[in-house]
């Protein structure tokens, strides 16, 4: 065929391509609770370019045994998915990123200990407070659970230290892509755990942000307008 049209074939065959690579983890189907009572404090973590959670470290604790053998007994626990190659390494290139979002790769979790209140921890990052329910938690983390690849064992796989403080990136699952990133990780998380967002188009850090300060609140993971 002409040139032109192979061009023009090329932005449709990656598409489809894309498509058709893995879209783990899967959000995780919340049951609804008759009598929601929010008092469990979750925040999601905007660094720039990438987001997370930062969860009670009791809650991961109890559904990953393995984060309670390597954290101490800590607040919380920051939570984030990415490309393995692109998240862990110390100096970005433009080669780099553009791998990593244009062709499938292996992901990783990245775990910090958050040892202090996650605003003071995280003073030149945007935060948002979001109070869930003792069911909507228990999504989350099984979500995050799910998110972490384990071996025949079921034990998970460390990677080596993370990139600030107390932390540590063991291997995740699913790819990462251009239509599967870490800030759709988040929504795929905000989804988990009861939040009326489609993770759809959730791609960049500033659309998770907006995402959540534009849902319902009605329908659980109530926004805290606290600061």
């Amino acid at each position: 065929p002409p040139m032109t049209t192979m061009r023009s074939m090329v932005p449709i065959a990656l598409t489809a391509f894309l498509s058709a690579c893995s879209t783990d983890p899967l959000v995780v189907v919340h049951v609804s609770e008759s009598n929601r009572v929010a008092e469990n404090r979750v925040y999601v973590a905007n660094h720039g370019w990438h987001t997370g959670f930062v969860v009670p470290a009791a809650a991961v604790r109890d559904s990953i045994p393995e984060l309670k053998r390597r954290f101490k007994d800590d607040g919380y626990i920051e939570i984030g998915w990415g490309d393995r190659g692109f998240y862990q390494t110390k100096e970005i290139t433009a080669g780099l990123a553009i791998r990593a979002v244009f062709w499938p790769t292996e992901s990783v979790v990245h775990t910090v200990a958050v040892p202090e209140p996650p605003r003071e921890y995280f003073p030149n990052s945007q935060i948002e407070e979001l109070r869930l329910s003792d069911g909507e938690l228990s999504s989350l983390v099984r979500f995050i659970s799910g998110s972490l690849y384990r071996d025949g064992d079921g034990k998970i796989m460390p990677l080596g230290n993370g990139l600030y403080g107390d932390s540590q990136f063991y291997q995740g699952v699913g790819d990462y892509h251009l239509m599967n990133t870490c800030n759709k990780w988040t929504a795929k998380g905000l989804k988990s755990a009861g939040m009326d967002i489609s993770p759809t188009f959730k791609l960049t850090a500033g659309s998770i942000m907006d995402g959540i300060r534009g849902a319902p609140q009605a329908t659980g993971a109530a926004i805290s307008t606290e600061r």
